[in-house]
């Protein structure tokens, strides 16, 4: 028993290493939830012949975001397995599984937000539609809540002190 009590302890520990960098985006995806986190950049086609490319222009907090949470050990590239195995195949099914996800349920969380980070490589709607449909905040604000469950709260202030 006291062996699952310290394992258990130090995975809260790490998981917490892990989250904390990321939470200091919370707030803004709470701010912006709904919100497209894009714009569409179609260039200055002064040629008349509608060559230009059409891509998608980040918010910067998006993409600051993204290129953290890439690095972190929160990436399943994997993920896929995640929405097979659990039988995901919309947003209500993401914001139910992660609402409702333990600390044992993690992987699921790890999975929905690397679908998400890792995806939008090469889907280009995928960052701002995790934006819009809460995605990023959920999977967050789920990881908070559990490390918190488990340890104690975060210090709120030092959260909050870092800008964008």
């Amino acid at each position: 028993m006291q062996d699952s009590k310290e394992y258990r302890q130090q995975q809260i520990l790490e998981y917490k290493q892990i989250v904390m960098p990321l939470l200091r985006y919370l707030p803004w995806f709470e701010a912006n939830a709904g919100k497209a986190a894009s714009t569409v950049y179609s260039g200055d086609d002064s040629t008349g012949e509608g060559r230009s490319l059409a891509f998608p222009v980040y918010d910067s907090t998006v993409m600051n975001f993204v290129k953290e949470a890439s690095k972190s050990p929160l990436m399943d590239i994997n993920y896929r397995y995640v929405y097979t195995r659990n039988h995901i195949e919309n947003h209500d099914q993401e914001r139910k599984l992660i609402e409702s996800a333990t600390v044992t349920e993690w992987g699921i969380l790890c999975g929905i937000l690397s679908k998400y980070v890792l995806g939008g490589r090469t889907k280009g709607t995928l960052w701002s539609e995790a934006v819009s449909e809460q995605i990023f905040y959920l999977v967050l604000k789920q990881m908070k809540s559990i490390i918190e469950f488990w340890d104690q709260p975060f210090q709120l202030e030092r959260l909050d002190r870092v800008g964008f």
